[in-house]
C-alpha cells in the first residue's frame, strides 16, 4: 500500500458526528414533517431535535459536547465505523422522551417514519437498514443522563434568549 492510500485511510473518521454530505436520496433533516396540533411525545422530541440540528450555534455546542463525553479516549480514525453521534443522540432523545425500554427504542428505531427520517433514512429505503438490538444498546447507553441534561440545558437557554428578544420588540411596538 502505498503512502498516499495510507493518508487517506488514516484520515476516515470511524465515528462522525453526522453525515453532512447528502447522497442522492439522502433525507433533509429541517423537512421531516411533525403534526403541530399532536401532543405525541415523538412529534415534540421530533421537533425539538430539528432545532438543535437546524441552528448551527446550538448544533456546534451540543456536539462539541457529545465528542468530549461519547468515548472521549477512543479513536475516531481507526476502528470499526460507529454510530454517528446525530444518531445515538436522536435514539436517546427518543428513549428518554418515551420513557421506553431498549426493546420498544429497537421497535421505533425500525419501524416509525418519522425516526426513521430524523435519523437520516429516506423512504424509498424502508427496511433497508434495520437497526440491531445490541448496537442500539451499546451506543444509546454511552449517552448518559448528565450528558442529555447539558444539551438540554443549552436548548433551554437558546429558547430563553429567543423568548427574551421576542418580548423586547414586543415592547418596542407598544
Amino acid at each position: 500500500m502505498d503512502k498516499e492510500n495510507k493518508k487517506n485511510l488514516r484520515e476516515k473518521i470511524m465515528r462522525k458526528t453526522y453525515e453532512s454530505q447528502y447522497s442522492f436520496g439522502d433525507v433533509d433533516i429541517r423537512k421531516v414533517e411533525t403534526n403541530p396540533k399532536s401532543r405525541d411525545e415523538i412529534d415534540k422530541a421530533t421537533e425539538g431535535l430539528k432545532f438543535i440540528y437546524t441552528t448551527e450555534e446550538i448544533k456546534k455546542e451540543v456536539f462539541s459536547i457529545l465528542e468530549k463525553e461519547i468515548l472521549p479516549n477512543v479513536s475516531k480514525k481507526t476502528g470499526r465505523r460507529g454510530m454517528d453521534l446525530w444518531k445515538i443522540l436522536v435514539l436517546g432523545v427518543m428513549k428518554q422522551t418515551c420513557s421506553c425500554d431498549y426493546d420498544h427504542l429497537h421497535h421505533l428505531a425500525n419501524n416509525n417514519l418519522m425516526i426513521r427520517e430524523l435519523l437520516g433514512h429516506p423512504r424509498a429505503e424502508w427496511g433497508a437498514y434495520k437497526y440491531e438490538y445490541q448496537t442500539i444498546v451499546d451506543n444509546i447507553t454511552l449517552l448518559r443522563p448528565e450528558v442529555i441534561d447539558k444539551v438540554n440545558e443549552i436548548v433551554v437557554n437558546t429558547g430563553h434568549k429567543c423568548l427574551a428578544v421576542k418580548k423586547k420588540k414586543n415592547y418596542e411596538l407598544v
